[in-house]
């Protein structure tokens, strides 16, 4: 099905004409435009358009949900009619970190490092999830399955070690994306993650019940030979270093001379550099962050769920989201689980239900089908189709999402509720959570599929949406 040429114009005309756009690409459901000035935009009769679903702005770049399969068609018309020519994802992100503040930029660029490496985390979060339902004990029989049936108990063994793999090799993960972000050879990046949890060295998971911890002696200055499983900081700076390293001397060494020269130097310098000094320091600045985050929720779970189950959709917004993954993937390999993450499914469920709510209260037939399939996306974990698309549009929604989250967050915060890996956001997101701890996120997933409903309808009709 062909698009309407003049539902497209449209759309140019509301983004503020052809010579407002600097680039322009799309991915599976969103046109992804950098903007000269963002001021000049025409919401109102950008969201007027047949074809569009919703927009918004993030990381630079404005974002105008078309749909899958259209949003192809709808971006091949507006190059024809713009005669901007067509250009990479990756064009369109420097192009709109022209319009970055410094703040921002270091948001995107750890955005940049981990999505990518999310979809292992995420594949690796719900084989946990398949792990628990054959070991926990309790779900189908008093006993794990294992202990029931024990011809599965390899099974479950197997998909156990499958699911570990992203979690015991994170830092290769986190290298790889790292060190492209920042200008290297990725391949350089995986080496240096895998160096920093070399089996020659001791486990950091073993690290605090060690009786002794074994050292180099480097010229008299003593280095422990400790790994860096599960550790954040220290591969992210690392990884900076051996970028820059790798640039500085790829520079100024002859063509002829760099695969002699280049790697072995880079990765000889930023080994000696991670184990003497970087991790050491990051090491004990990752420490205190997690006593940090872990002592606020143990000091005060109620206020610390309410806060962080409440801000969570608001930071989506600003993309500041991304940042915590990196304090996910922290938690977890420092305490063995994330309390952060079940919030973020809950909030997921939560903006999904304020858009099934908006679904009985509109009229026009565009925006109520919206609705319906911007809340499926949401209980399967997209938000964006139900945030953008429907509840910002209609404030009281998404403040009303805000509240029944903020309430679960609280709920479950109190109750002590983890996840060993980041999974599947949404009403799949149960698999991901200990099986110990299911019992209480369902009582926060009821919360979120009730409070945000009745929150939004009852508002509704005191505005008498139309």
């Amino acid at each position: 099905m062909s698009v309407d040429k003049k539902s497209v114009e449209q759309i140019v005309q509301a983004v503020g004409g052809k010579d407002n756009i600097s680039a322009a690409t799309h991915c599976v459901t969103r046109l992804r435009l950098a903007l000269k000035d963002e001021g000049k935009v025409d919401k109102e009769s950008l969201e007027n358009v047949s074809l569009v679903k919703g927009s918004f702005s993030t990381n630079g770049q404005f974002q105008v949900v078309i749909g899958q399969g259209t949003v192809d068609k709808v971006y091949k018309e507006m190059v024809a009619i713009t005669g901007i020519g067509e250009v990479s994802k990756e064009d369109v992100k420097a192009e709109a970190a022209k319009n970055l503040n410094p703040l921002q930029r270091a948001v995107k660029t750890l955005a940049d490092i981990f999505i990518p490496i999310l979809p292992a985390i995420v594949t690796a979060g719900l084989l946990m999830g398949i792990n628990n339902l054959l070991t926990g004990p309790g779900i189908f029989f008093d006993e794990a399955v294992v202990h029931v049936y024990p011809q599965w108990a390899d099974v479950a063994n197997i998909i156990n070690l499958i699911a570990n793999t992203a979690f015991t090799f994170l830092p290769g993960l986190i290298g790889w994306s790292a060190v492209k972000r920042f200008g290297g050879s990725p391949l350089l990046g995986i080496v240096l993650g895998l160096m920093l949890v070399h089996p020659d060295l001791l486990n950091a998971w073993a690290y605090g019940a060690a009786d002794e911890i074994p050292t180099w002696n480097l010229f008299g200055l003593e280095i422990e030979k400790v790994g860096y499983q599960g550790q954040v900081l220290p591969v992210l700076l690392a990884s900076y270093v051996l970028a820059s390293i790798e640039t500085f001397l790829k520079k100024r060494i002859p063509d002829a001379f760099q695969l002699l020269l280049v790697a072995p130097i880079a990765l000889l310098v930023t080994g000696f550099v991670s184990f003497v000094a970087i991790g050491p320091i990051t090491f004990a600045i990752g420490s205190g962050i997690t006593n940090a985050v872990v002592s606020v929720f143990e000091f005060a779970p109620i206020i610390g769920g309410l806060l962080y189950g409440g801000l969570y959709a608001p930071l989506v917004i600003t993309g500041m989201h991304h940042t915590f993954l990196a304090v996910d993937l922290q938690l977890i390999g420092s305490i063995g689980g994330t309390f952060l993450w079940p919030m973020v499914a809950l909030s997921n469920i939560a903006q999904g239900t304020a858009a099934l709510a908006m679904m009985f209260l509109l009229k026009d037939e565009k925006l109520k089908s919206l609705s319906v399939t911007s809340a499926v996306s949401a209980y399967l974990g997209v938000t964006e189709p139900a945030m953008f698309g429907v509840n910002l549009r209609f404030r009281f929604a998404f403040i009303s999402a805000i509240i029944g989250s903020a309430i679960a967050g609280a709920v479950i915060s109190f109750m002590s509720v983890q996840a060993p890996s980041i999974g599947v956001g949404g009403l799949p997101a149960f698999l991901s959570v200990f099986p110990q701890n299911w019992g209480a996120f369902f009582i926060g997933m009821a919360i979120t599929l009730v409070v945000p409903f009745i929150l939004t309808f009852a508002w509704g009709k005191m505005r008498k949406v139309q």
